[in-house]
C-alpha cells in the first residue's frame, strides 16, 4: 500500500517534494508529463506552483492529479535536499 502524502512543495518549474506519512520525502518530475494533454497546462508556472494535497494524491486548480501510486513509484527518495538516483526502470526521472 502507497503512504499517504503529507505535503506537498514545488520546488522547481517541474520538480515537487513529497513528504509521506511514514516520514519519506521524495522528490518527482512533473516534466516528463507536460506534453500529455491537459498536464501542459501545467507549464503556467503560477498553476503549477498551486499544487496543494487533495485526500492520497496532489491535485492543481483546474483538477488535475497524478495517481498516487504513480508519484511514489516515479518519485526518488532524497537524503536532505539530495535526491538518489532514478529509478532504473520506466521513465527516468531527473532531479
Amino acid at each position: 500500500m502507497t503512504p499517504s502524502i503529507r505535503s506537498v512543495t514545488p520546488i522547481s518549474a517541474t520538480r515537487l517534494v513529497l513528504v509521506y506519512g511514514n516520514g519519506e520525502r521524495r522528490a518527482f518530475d512533473v516534466g516528463p508529463l507536460l506534453d500529455i494533454g491537459r498536464f501542459s497546462e501545467l507549464k503556467d508556472e503560477s498553476l503549477f506552483k498551486a499544487v496543494r494535497v487533495s485526500f492520497d494524491t496532489v491535485e492543481w486548480p483546474n483538477g488535475l492529479d497524478i495517481d498516487p501510486e504513480e508519484l511514489y513509484a516515479g518519485s526518488v527518495a532524497m537524503e536532505g535536499d539530495v535526491a538518489e538516483e532514478p529509478p532504473s526502470y520506466g521513465r527516468a526521472r531527473r532531479i
